[in-house]
């Protein structure tokens, strides 16, 4: 029978902690993924609702017909209520954009020189996986998106 030598069995503890770093490992990626992943959601999202809020001024009341037929024409502006209320009638007709993100907000919807629409929203993520490198992001991490869009 052989006795062990000084350096038998060193390979398993070795193992084991390059197995446990690799896990931690995949757990912050995956965390670290998932967040990116719905941040650019998030990015979506604001993307379509701005492009509504810009076509407000396509809408009818503000290009009324002229006796003659043809849409009158003018300096139309695009106001800050006029952006605010193209986002909330946005989000009332598909529920589906806010219900998938959590502590969904619209943090800023205006239009800084009345031709363009600008919009902020901000959502929470929570990591996929944790671990003790992604608990301290165990309460949410915020997200935040904005886009702006320009109507001619």
């Amino acid at each position: 029978m052989r006795r062990p030598a000084g350096d038998d069995g060193q390979i398993m503890i070795l193992s084991i902690c390059f197995m446990v770093v690799a896990l931690l490992l995949v757990t912050a990626v995956v965390s670290a993924t998932g967040i990116h992943v719905e941040r650019k959601r998030l990015l979506a999202a604001a993307d379509s609702i701005v492009v509504e809020a810009a076509d407000e001024l396509s809408s009818p009341e503000y290009f009324p017909a002229s006796p003659d037929g043809f849409a009158a024409t003018g300096a139309i502006r695009l106001t800050d209520q006029d952006v605010r209320r193209a986002v909330d009638t946005y989000l009332a007709d598909n529920p589906a954009v806010a219900a998938r993100f959590e502590g969904f907000q619209v943090l800023e919807a205006t239009s800084d020189d009345g031709r363009s629409a600008h919009v902020r929203l901000g959502a929470v993520s929570r990591p996929a996986l944790i671990s003790w490198v992604t608990a301290p992001w165990s309460d949410g991490i915020g997200l935040e998106a904005e886009s702006s869009a320009r109507t001619w």
